[in-house]
């Protein structure tokens, strides 16, 4: 049997284009990666086809990595980058400024509220409020380099934000009136 090649030999194959290398990376890292895409998309399928154009994108520009940092990381950066563009493409970024509290405290119950339940109603979002809600509070972007992925002014980001974290809390306490009212 065959011993594993090293993720650093992996990389400089895939830099002289190795399909088989390109393969194994893909196998590697896709399992760890899909989430990414999935808090992104509304769909599975929205997210499988992101996946596959991201990494596209990742092979295309592997030429790039220095080896400096995380290799995930790196990829992780491509995955929303590529994500972000194909919905501004699609022209689904058109964020509008509005004012909102800036903070939004939303207390959740995690024994009513169920980690799947939650990533539901964070794919719900309008567009415009989930791909925020994730690049900050997901990913740890700051409003300034969200403005700048996006397109957008800090204020419209900080907005937008609220305005998930609105919608979110809304959500959360329906629900949890719903079970408490034994609707649920």
């Amino acid at each position: 049997m065959k011993a594993p090649m090293s993720l650093k030999k992996l990389i400089l194959k895939c830099k002289k284009g190795d399909l088989i290398a390109q393969s194994e990376v893909y196998h590697l890292f896709a399992g760890k990666l899909f989430p990414i895409c999935l808090k992104y998309s509304r769909t599975h399928q929205e997210a499988e086809d992101n996946l596959q154009e991201a990494f596209i994108t990742i092979f295309r520009k592997i030429g790039q990595f220095q080896h400096k940092g995380s290799f995930e990381g790196w990829m992780k950066r491509i995955m929303i980058n590529t994500v972000l563009q194909t919905y501004r493409q699609k022209n689904v970024l058109n964020l509008v400024e509005e004012n909102y509290p800036e903070e939004v405290e939303v207390e959740v119950d995690e024994n009513e509220i169920s980690l799947e339940y939650l990533l539901k109603i964070i794919r719900e979002l309008p567009e415009r409020y989930r791909m925020v809600f994730n690049l900050y509070v997901l990913d740890g972007y700051s409003h300034k380099e969200i403005s700048t992925l996006l397109g957008i002014a800090e204020g419209t980001s900080k907005s937008n934000l609220s305005r998930a974290r609105l919608i979110l809390k809304d959500k959360i306490e329906l629900s949890q009136q719903k079970k408490k009212a034994g609707l649920f």
